[in-house]
């Protein structure tokens, strides 16, 4: 019997600039670490020193994830601490239906505080600290249309959709 799961996440991120215009909207893929997945496992069929806090972060210019991708340990990318909130936005989700959960609600907001800021993508993790190294990494994505450039009072808010479904 082959029955699988894919674990998956989705995310949207919105540009603003200073004067509340719609610069760009950018739609990418998480890839799901194995780290992330095994905390997955661990936690929902274990029932093993359980955490609801998840944050997002952002990443640096032409980012490339990698399965074996943790926060101590990540070759393909860097991350972007180039915003004014002290800590990686927390993600705030609302009700699970139909193998799906996300934080429209509660999307989490950057407030860029440099000119020429490159980002490529973003990720998900388990500890705020703004270029931590610690915490599971869930996964990441890099846009698929290229690094965006960031100016001086941008806003950034990112919608994050999970999805679990039979594969």
């Amino acid at each position: 019997m082959d029955i699988q799961k894919k674990l998956e996440n989705y995310y949207e991120i919105e540009c603003r600039d200073k004067n509340g215009n719609l610069k760009w909207v950018e739609k990418i893929t998480n890839l799901v670490t194995t780290e992330g997945l095994n905390d997955s496992l661990d936690k929902h069929l274990k029932g093993s020193n359980y955490s609801a806090a998840w944050y997002l972060g952002l990443t640096g210019a032409s980012p490339v994830f990698a399965a074996g991708d943790t926060m101590a340990s990540h070759a393909g990318w860097t991350e972007v601490t180039a915003y004014s909130e002290s800590t990686r936005p927390a993600l705030v989700f609302g009700s699970v239906a139909a193998g799906s959960v996300n934080n429209s609600a509660s999307k989490a907001s950057y407030t860029v505080n440099a000119d020429n800021t490159q980002i490529g993508g973003a990720f998900t993790v388990s500890n705020n600290e703004k270029g931590g190294t610690s915490g599971i990494l869930y996964g990441g994505g890099a846009f698929a249309g290229g690094n965006k450039t960031l100016s001086n009072g941008d806003t950034l808010n990112v919608t994050i959709t999970c999805t679990a479904a039979a594969a």
